[in-house]
């Protein structure tokens, strides 16, 4: 697995953050020291897609980037029959995730490079959001969860993963702080996570927990819960009702 050295170098200025070609190539090592129970997150991601599937519906997986979790999907389906668009407007990353995929497993899913804000949704029993809304214009959250909602059909569920902030100033710098100690622990330098918060600054920007749960409950889905949760980051299961 490549490392990731992408800021190890002093840069000044920082460049804002890119899901370039270079990111692509380290990706799996920016996840894995990065993002906490990163692993365990996308496991039951693709067990609870599996199981809310709907036979002759999509999964859509909305900023798919290079399949970490799609591969989970097509290993868990095996050779039973399911169809998957895979969007991201990352076309590195997608080259990435298609060059993983048997030549039978790419008959299943469906590539598709573009930005989640202009994808339509329609047929569909599950929709993932992993760590991806973060990355959208705040202004058009809520449009994106209602097209999700909108394009669900009654028992299928949204799978939302995010990044997350506190309102408390107090908790928020705990969040923080245990975060910096996470990267530390997993070997990035003050350096490197200094440079990559800046390169984020105005890329991911996060919400609260109930920001999330607000804008879910917005859009109509009648059943919202918090599966998982480490400090500042969080997944959340919506179901849209039956009837």
């Amino acid at each position: 697995m490549p490392k990731d050295r992408i800021f190890a170098e002093k840069t000044d200025p920082v460049q804002p953050f890119r899901f370039d070609e270079r990111v692509a190539t380290v990706f799996d090592d920016m996840l894995h020291r990065s993002v906490p129970l990163y692993a365990e997150s996308i496991r039951l991601q693709a067990k609870l897609a599996v199981q809310y599937f709907q036979p002759g519906t999509r999964i859509y997986d909305l900023g798919c980037s290079n399949g970490n979790l799609g591969v989970m999907i097509c290993n868990r389906f095996g050779a039973r029959p399911f169809s998957m668009k895979a969007v991201d407007s990352s076309a590195p990353m997608i080259e990435k995730y298609r060059d993983r995929l048997s030549d039978r497993e790419k008959e299943s899913v469906r590539f598709v490079c573009d930005r989640i804000e202009d994808t339509p949704v329609s047929n569909a029993s599950v929709v993932i959001l992993n760590l991806t809304i973060q990355f959208v214009a705040p202004e058009k959250r809520d449009a994106v969860v209602k097209e999700i909602f909108n394009g669900l059909l009654p028992g299928g569920v949204l799978l939302l993963t995010e990044k997350i902030t506190h309102r408390s100033g107090g908790i928020r710098r705990l969040y923080e702080s245990f975060y910096t100690d996470f990267k530390l622990e997993n070997g990035y330098s003050e350096l490197e996570i200094s440079q990559k918060r800046d390169a984020l600054e105005e890329v991911l920007i996060p919400e609260t927990l109930d920001d999330h749960q607000a804008r879910l409950e917005r859009a109509g889905f009648g059943s919202v819960d918090v599966w998982l949760k480490w400090f500042n980051f969080a997944s959340l299961l919506a179901v849209k009702q039956v009837g």
